[in-house]
């Protein structure tokens, strides 16, 4: 989703007004949504997340061409019908002026949607690209077209980007981490289990299926599979494990360019940074200078053509779903159905209307926020936010593990926290990028290169903490620790369920404030979000007494996410998850204080039969009501550091002593925790 998962980190953010009625999604209208969808076979004790979501899960199945079904799927249903309105408005309108925003939203949709045109064309739009990867003759042209395909399509050999320097937090940087790979997560490549095992086998499959479609005869093609594989196991082996990426300060080597081609001086570092345009380059980041030198021993190690054909396949794998269906069909048989269970892709309209939105954000967000968000959203999420906020001074100053010197400096980070919400007050200038309605995928490329260039250009410039790197259509939110910034987009003022009124403010402190707001916040002071401080800079400003009793307190939440098994026996990465485990824990933790603020919870409301505290939890478990197939989360479970959505409710209430009471939770349920092993942080 993001260059920095620990960044920028998928919540879910949903508030309190759906703006538009989701067509053919009627399970949460007519009664009360919460009393709804309860499961009364389940003991809420045993698994609260299938006592709340139960009903809703057996109505409604997953659909055959997506991954999962709920409530965020409900919602992206929504805003893909609102942007579908203005994408075929704009393909309407064929007199639009060259360069506005109409016609470039207009005809990009229509290039996607013409499909004899793209199954006429097959990969007649690349042929040029790929004749030029036939043509090398070296490893200088393999690092050129490295360059290339960098801008364009995919990220080859490594990831490389540019973006704030973690300990200069007002400068932008250049980075360079491990990357290359085309399973989710270096585990794929050597876990034992049957599993991952037929993965590599189809993956193999799928490698040759797609040299085929690119010309190569099928025992050239098998040859190319098998050979790609094997470089592929190379990288791996020499990547770190997810988890080990969580550590900033490990993954931070700032050196000389001169160093980075000492380091590894087959990869031609001044031809790389000129093809990509960077200019008077004096260090870069690395993340993990092993990788590089392993990288570049595999320069030589396999042959020419070995990386002529990795290559190849980067590029039409990353185009993949703007070229013909076969194309298409073919990556998605093996990184939908293989890896996530999907068994059929969904309508042409709904892929290209996703790709338009992706592309067009910021032009799409313009038209969206005038047509679609409610007066007074952004007043709305302030006000939500900033009651957050300010539980959270009061938990930290009355913390009993803490230090005095500790809690001044976070509150004072606290304090500090920017919360850009519902949708920026400038737009990023898309002037330059043209579009027609010749060729979706030089479209796409065209797209592709203008976020390139304009993040390259902010090499040597002062860093805009203005920018947002979400758009106000998009279903989720982030906190960003070098800004110490929580960005929530408009969008998420949506809870299907209440078109016509506002949701109670326990839907709202429970959805808003705890898996927003909360969650948000608290990355700011989870296992990494502490280790910045108020002005965003890599930097310990913990005593080190109150970083001892902190990761003590972290142990206990790996050690409790550890037990869980979400599907076959894959436990849940305790270790990798517990930052978004931390998150989630707080946040729930905060939305409550900040419900027993309101009239609501003061005058002990009860509504459809349910009191204050019980339509809290329900909310909380409605704000994570996802239904997913067991091969999506086996996946999530391997490459993701978000535990599966069942986890993400069960495993913060279970610590809860207030979820025990209002649903008679006791020793002996399965969700029971003695006091002595209840995680309490914040």
């Amino acid at each position: 989703m993001t260059k920095f998962s620990f960044i920028l980190v998928p919540v879910c953010a949903l508030l309190f007004l759906s703006a538009c009625h989701p067509s053919g999604n009627s399970g949460l209208q007519g009664s009360d949504p919460l009393v709804s969808h309860i499961d009364t076979t389940v003991n809420p004790g045993d698994d609260f997340f299938h006592y709340a979501n139960g009903k809703w899960f057996n109505e409604h199945p997953i659909p055959v061409s997506e991954q999962s079904n709920g409530l965020w799927q409900i919602i992206q249903d929504t805003i893909n019908a609102q942007v579908l309105g203005i994408c075929r408005k704009s393909a309407a309108e064929t007199d639009a002026a060259k360069g506005s925003n109409k016609q470039k939203i207009g005809d990009f949709y229509f290039s996607g949607m013409d499909s004899v045109s793209l199954n006429q064309k097959a990969l007649a739009d690349i042929q040029d690209d790929l004749a030029r990867i036939d043509a090398i003759a070296d490893l200088k042209g393999i690092i050129q077209e490295a360059a290339y395909i960098q801008q364009v399509a995919n990220s080859p050999l490594f990831a490389f980007w540019v973006g704030q320097d973690t300990k200069i937090s007002t400068k932008n940087a250049v980075y360079i981490f491990q990357g290359g790979l085309n399973l989710p997560d270096r585990s794929f490549y050597f876990d034992t289990d049957g599993r991952s095992k037929t993965i590599r086998e189809k993956f193999v499959s799928h490698l040759a299926n797609m040299y085929a479609l690119m010309g190569y005869d099928p025992v050239s093609a098998r040859q190319a599979a098998e050979n790609e594989m094997k470089l592929e196991t190379a990288l791996a082996r020499a990547s770190r494990k997810r988890e080990d990426l969580r550590d900033p300060h490990k993954n931070y080597n700032k050196m000389t360019v001169e160093k980075l081609s000492a380091l590894s001086p087959d990869l031609n570092w001044a031809l790389f940074f000129e093809r990509t345009g960077l200019r008077n380059l004096d260090s870069v980041i690395v993340g993990q200078p092993e990788f590089l030198q392993a990288l570049n021993a595999g320069l030589k190690k396999f042959s020419l053509q070995d990386w002529k054909n990795y290559l190849k396949y980067q590029l039409v794998n990353g185009l993949a779903n703007y070229l013909d269906d076969k194309t298409y069909r073919e990556s998605f048989s093996f990184y939908a159905t293989t890896l996530s269970g999907v068994p059929e892709p969904k309508p042409r309209w709904k892929r290209v209307v996703s790709q338009t939105n992706s592309s067009l954000g910021e032009l799409i967000g313009q038209v969206y926020i005038a047509e679609y968000l409610p007066a007074g959203t952004k007043e709305k999420l302030l006000e939500i936010g900033n009651a957050i906020k300010s539980v959270y001074a009061e938990r930290i100053r009355n913390l009993d593990w803490m230090s005095e010197a500790t809690k001044e400096k976070a509150l004072h980070k606290l304090s500090t926290v920017v919360m850009k919400v519902g949708y920026p007050d400038t737009w990023k200038d898309m002037s330059s990028v043209e579009v027609s309605r010749g060729s979706y995928v030089k479209n796409v490329v065209a797209v592709n290169k203008w976020y390139f260039n304009r993040m390259i250009a902010k090499y040597g410039k002062p860093v805009d903490r203005t920018e947002w790197d979400m758009f106000p259509q998009t279903y989720n939110a982030y906190y960003n620790p070098s800004n110490n910034e929580i960005v929530v987009p408009g969008c998420n003022i949506m809870v299907p369920g209440f078109e016509r009124t506002m949701a109670d403010d326990a839907i709202l402190y429970a959805i808003i404030g705890g898996s927003t707001f909360g969650h948000e916040i608290t990355h700011g002071f989870d296992d990494q979000g502490s280790k910045f401080d108020a002005a965003g800079n890599l930097n310990s400003w913990w005593t080190p007494e109150d970083s001892v009793k902190f990761y003590a307190k972290t142990k206990m939440i790996v050690k409790q996410f550890d037990q869980y098994v979400p599907v076959d026996s894959l436990h849940i990465n305790g270790e990798l998850t517990q930052g978004e485990n931390i998150a989630d824990l707080g946040g729930i933790v905060m939305g409550y204080e900040a419900f027993k603020k309101t009239r609501q919870y003061k005058n002990s409301e009860v509504i459809a039969g349910l009191t204050p505290d019980q339509r809290f939890f329900l909310g909380y478990a409605l704000a994570w009501m996802i239904n997913q197939r067991p091969e999506a989360t086996a996946n999530q479970v391997k490459s993701d550091e978000h535990s599966p959505a069942q986890f993400r409710v069960n495993g913060p209430l279970s610590n809860m002593p207030e979820f025990y009471a209002a649903f008679g939770v006791k020793e002996g349920d399965k969700m029971w925790r003695p006091d002595s092993l209840r995680v309490k942080i914040w």
